[in-house]
């Protein structure tokens, strides 16, 4: 088979881990007979630099003609500083989910049996955790009016959704619930909020089309207490943007490192793959960051957008051995033995 796949490798510490992904989808594609065509174009502050936007025209042609798009990182510190910068690389990501029709993070959330005490949570409290979050990812406050009011006195973030916005959101986690544990549990604050209310609602209303699927509701703030203490007893959980950009992030360090969660951004047409965590400027070019993330999601690339479930099990499969064997980042090593970003995307994709 022959991809084409857009390659954004961002800011900061991006460019490094997009390298070692590269270079393990190189050696599955190599494995299993497939010819991948990388399509380089720039995003965030590293476009910035160069024309002035963080999400050029150009790399929007590149990514709509794709037939994947694999994602670093953006942010730099000199905009993180600087409150009053007109625009700014975060405007970049939110123009491209809008413009690609991304309108559903996933986001897995799993332990590696050798790194169960690498975790801040106890091991028998997160030992078989396997759940995912489905973030609505192009509405709500991130999306609605913003501004100031009263000489700059006042402001205001309006969260606005429309029943379609959460069905379809909805639709793909009834979907998932299906192939998995047919568990789905709708996180909201219907208790003091309307658009949880029409979340809620919408999803009740769509329980009957899944009756296989257990469906559960709870308050964004019940599943923040519970993630950290019974993590093992959630399975897909579906949510609005800003509950999911904090629970997603908050999950992610059940497995012991944010280095190691990768996602998807899936829209009706295309869909994007990126690890979770950020640009790590203060890593940059030090050759220490952990790419494993974003290998990682070039796995889920594999099996969710060519559905080759074989080649992302050759990366994981990978994975899981590196890690059993030590062959990890200086996050990882507990002050053992430690490998470069470099050295580790080598070991693994000769290991492949």
């Amino acid at each position: 088979m022959k991809f084409n796949i857009a390659l954004l490798a961002g800011d900061g510490i991006g460019p490094e881990v997009i390298d070692q992904a590269v270079k393990v989808s190189d050696a599955v594609a190599n494995k299993f007979g497939h010819e991948i065509t990388w399509k380089p174009a720039l995003t965030g502050a590293a476009a910035i630099d160069a024309v002035g936007e963080p999400y050029p025209d150009e790399t929007h042609d590149v990514c709509a003609n794709a037939d994947a798009v694999l994602f670093g990182a953006i942010g730099h510190p000199k905009f993180d500083n600087d409150p009053s910068a007109q625009v700014r690389p975060e405007q970049g990501l939110l123009k491209m989910r809008k413009k690609l029709g991304l309108f559903a993070n996933v986001r897995p959330t799993f332990t590696f049996p050798s790194l169960l005490d690498k975790s801040p949570l106890k091991q028998e409290r997160i030992e078989g955790t396997d759940l995912v979050f489905l973030r609505e990812l192009t509405g709500g406050i991130y999306f609605g009016e913003k501004g100031r009011r009263d000489d700059g006195e006042t402001a205001y973030d309006n969260c606005v959704y429309t029943r379609a916005e959460v069905q379809r959101l909805a639709k793909k986690g009834f979907e998932l619930a299906m192939t998995r544990s047919k568990k789905l549990c709708c996180v909201d604050k219907a208790n003091v909020l309307e658009t949880s209310r029409l979340w809620r609602e919408t999803v009740q209303a769509m329980e009957k089309d899944y009756p296989e699927v257990e469906v559960s509701y709870e308050f964004v703030d019940a599943v923040a207490m519970r993630l950290v203490q019974w993590p093992n007893e959630y399975d897909v959980l579906i949510t609005e943007n800003l509950f999911g950009d904090i629970l997603t992030d908050e999950a992610s360090v059940i497995s012991g490192s944010m280095g190691l969660m990768p996602s998807a951004s899936m829209g009706a047409d295309i869909a994007l793959f990126e690890p979770i965590h950020g640009s790590y400027p203060q890593a940059t070019g030090l050759n220490i960051a952990n790419p494993m993330a974003t290998i990682l999601s070039a796995a889920m690339m594999f099996e969710t957008a060519f559905n080759l479930p074989e080649e992302g099990k050759a990366i994981r499969d990978a994975v899981n051995r590196a890690l059993a064997e030590g062959i990890v980042t200086e996050d990882l090593a507990d002050g053992g033995k430690s490998y470069g970003t470099k050295e580790v995307g080598d070991w693994l994709a000769s290991n492949i």
